[in-house]
C-alpha cells in the first residue's frame, strides 16, 4: 500500500524534529535564518497583499522555529478562507487552532510587527529562509543515508534509489517555476523561430527517419508524450526500432529504449537484421553464410558507434525510471526516450500504489509526461490495444476507445498513433484497389499541434524493419516473415540482467568501426559512456 501525502509529511516532520534536536545536541545548529523568520510573518500581519508574493515560495516546514510553523499555518488558514490577515485574526486563528500558547502567546506575536516596518523586502527574505531549509533537508538526508549505508542488511540499490528521489522531492517541493511575462515569451519565441528559419527540411524535432511522417509531425517534438498502439503482431517494437535506428545513426542524435518485454541482446538482433537486412530467424539461429557474416560486419558498423542506450530492467517502476532518464539525460544528453511497453511498468517501487490498475496505468502515463517535460525530449511509450479490436467486424481498424486500461493515456498524450497492417486481418486491397501486401499504416489519431492523418510505410517482415513506402519498388513475396502474420517475441522471458547498455561505446577505436561486436553489447552489465 502506498504511503498517503498525510502519513508521508508526518514522517518527514518527525525526522526533521529528530535531526533538529539531534544536531544541538552535538552543538551544531542547523542552518537558519530565524531573523528573516521573524520579519516575513511580521510583514505579513502588517500588509494584506504581502502573502501572495511568498506563498508559492514558503511552506509551514520552511520555517526552523516550531512557533514561526504554526504562526504561518495560521495566515494560510486565514488566507484559505477568504479572511483578512492581520495581528488580531491571526491571534485569533492560533486560538482556534488551539497553538496559541505554541506561538509564543499573543505578546510575542505582537512583537514580530514590530520587527519590520514594511514587506517591501517579504519575497527575497523568503526565499532566503527557502534556502535555509534546503540545506538542512539535503543534511538530514545525508545523515539518513550515512546511517543506513553502514547497516549491513541495507540493500545498496534500494538506499540508491532513495537518495534520487529524496533529492528530487526537495527540488520538487522548493523550486518552483514562476509566470513570465508576454514580452520575455515573445523574445524566446522569436529566438527559437530564428534558429528554425535554416532547417529547409522542416524538421524542428527529432527526425523519425520516415518522410510522409515527418512532414506530418515536422519531427518528434520537445516535451511530447507519443503514445504509439497496435495489437500484437502489427509491428511496434520494430517500428520504434527503426525510429532510433534512423535518430542515432541517420542523424547522430542520442536515444535510449527502456525494453520492459524484450532483452537488450533480443533488441540488438532486431536491429542487426535490419541493419545489415538478414532474415531475422538465420540470426537467431545463428546459420549464415560466410558471405552474411561479411555483410553482416560491413554493414552494422554504424550501428556499432551509434549512440542508442538499452535498458532492458523488467517490471521497471515510475520511480526507477524518471532517475534513470534523468542520469541518461546530465551524463549522454539523450533526445529521445522509448518505453516499450507502457502496461509491463508498475505505479511505485512497490510493484503496485494499492489503486486498481486503471488507476496505476493513469499514474504512469501522468508521470510519463511529466517526464518529458522536465528533461524537455519527447518521450514515445508502447500501449497495447483491447481485444475490442479483434471482435469488430470490418476493417479492424484501431479507434482511440481500444487503448487498453486507462483513458488518462488519451488525455496526456500529445499525439497518440495506432499501427495497423491490413494484409494481417486479410485484406488484400485498400479502397482504391491499391495491393496491401507489404504495407503497414500510422493512424494518427491525436494530434494535440498538428492534423490527422494516415501514412503509409514499407514493412519488411523479415528484416523486422519499417522503411518509407516507394510505389515504384514493387513488394516481393519474400519479404515477409511467415506469410502474413508476424511471429510474437518471447513474452518477456528472456531477461538478462537489467542493465543499462550502449551500442556504440566510446572506447571503439577506428580499428574496430568495421567490428559490430567490438562494443559491449551482450549482456546485463553497463557499457562505458
Amino acid at each position: 500500500m502506498a504511503e498517503s501525502n498525510i502519513n508521508k509529511k508526518e514522517r518527514i516532520g518527525n525526522t526533521r524534529r529528530r535531526f533538529i534536536e539531534q544536531s544541538s545536541a552535538l552543538g551544531k545548529l542547523p542552518p537558519q535564518a530565524v531573523d528573516l523568520e521573524e520579519a516575513v510573518l511580521g510583514a505579513l500581519m502588517l500588509e494584506k497583499d504581502a502573502l501572495t508574493a511568498v506563498v508559492d515560495i514558503l511552506s509551514p516546514d520552511s520555517f526552523y522555529k516550531d512557533a514561526h510553523k504554526h504562526i504561518y499555518e495560521a495566515i494560510l488558514d486565514l488566507f484559505n478562507e477568504g479572511e483578512p490577515i492581520d495581528l488580531l485574526t491571526v491571534t485569533n486563528q492560533l486560538r482556534k487552532n488551539g497553538k496559541l500558547e505554541l506561538a509564543g502567546g499573543a505578546y510575542h506575536i505582537t512583537e514580530l510587527t514590530s520587527k519590520v516596518s514594511s514587506a517591501a523586502n517579504v519575497e527575497y527574505h523568503a526565499r532566503i529562509i527557502t534556502e535555509q531549509a534546503m540545506k538542512r533537508d539535503m543534511i538530514r538526508i545525508a545523515s539518513e543515508i550515512q546511517r543506513e549505508a553502514f547497516e549491513d542488511t541495507t540493500d545498496v540499490f534500494e538506499l540508491l534509489d532513495k537518495m534520487e528521489q529524496s533529492l528530487f522531492e526537495i527540488s520538487e517541493n522548493n523550486i518552483k517555476k514562476n509566470y513570465v511575462d508576454m514580452r520575455s515569451i515573445m523574445r524566446e519565441a522569436i529566438v527559437e523561430l530564428e534558429g528554425k528559419k535554416g532547417q529547409k527540411d522542416g524538421l524542428t524535432g527529432v527526425p523519425s527517419g520516415f518522410t510522409a511522417l515527418d512532414r506530418v509531425t515536422s519531427g518528434w517534438q520537445k516535451s511530447d508524450l507519443v503514445i504509439i498502439a497496435a495489437r500484437p503482431a502489427m509491428g511496434k517494437t520494430a517500428f520504434v526500432l527503426s525510429v532510433l535506428r534512423n535518430a542515432a545513426v541517420d542523424h547522430s542524435r542520442p536515444v535510449a529504449i527502456f525494453s520492459l518485454e524484450m532483452s537488450s541482446v533480443q533488441l540488438v538482433n532486431r536491429l542487426i537484421s535490419s541493419e545489415a537486412e538478414l532474415d531475422s530467424e538465420k540470426i537467431k539461429k545463428g546459420n549464415l553464410a560466410d558471405y552474411e557474416w561479411q555483410q553482416l560486419i560491413h554493414k552494422t558498423g554504424k550501428l556499432t558507434s551509434a549512440p542508442i542506450y538499452v535498458d532492458d530492467t523488467p517490471a521497471l517502476s515510475i520511480l526507477e525510471l524518471r532517475a534513470k532518464c534523468r542520469r541518461l539525460k546530465a551524463q549522454n544528453d539523450v533526445q529521445l526516450i522509448v518505453i516499450d511497453y507502457l502496461q509491463l511498468m508498475s505505479g511505485d517501487s512497490k510493484g503496485g500504489n494499492g489503486g486498481n490498475r486503471e488507476q496505476e496505468i493513469s499514474s504512469i502515463s501522468r508521470a510519463l509526461k511529466k517526464i518529458a517535460k522536465e528533461l524537455n525530449v519527447p518521450v514515445i511509450a508502447l500501449s497495447q490495444l483491447s481485444r475490442a479490436v479483434e471482435t469488430r467486424g470490418g476493417d479492424k481498424r484501431p479507434q482511440l476507445s481500444d487503448l487498453r486500461e486507462s483513458g488518462a493515456i488519451e488525455q496526456d498524450a500529445d499525439i497518440v498513433m495506432f499501427l495497423y497492417r491490413p494484409e494481417y486481418y486479410g485484406i488484400t486491397e485498400d479502397e482504391d484497389g491499391n495491393s496491401t501486401s507489404g504495407v503497414g499504416e500510422v493512424i494518427i489519431a491525436k494530434h494535440r499541434n498538428g492534423s490527422l492523418e494516415n501514412v503509409k510505410l514499407r514493412f519488411i517482415g523479415k528484416y523486422t524493419k519499417f522503411t518509407d513506402l516507394d510505389l515504384n519498388v514493387p513488394y516481393q513475396p519474400q519479404d515477409a516473415l511467415y506469410g502474413s502474420r508476424f511471429p510474437s517475441t518471447s513474452g518477456g522471458k528472456d531477461f538478462e540482467g537489467g542493465g543499462m547498455i550502449r551500442l556504440g561505446s566510446k572506447a571503439n577505436g577506428p580499428e574496430h568501426d568495421d567490428d559490430p561486436f567490438s562494443g559491449d553489447i551482450g549482456g546485463g552489465g553497463p557499457a562505458p559512456f
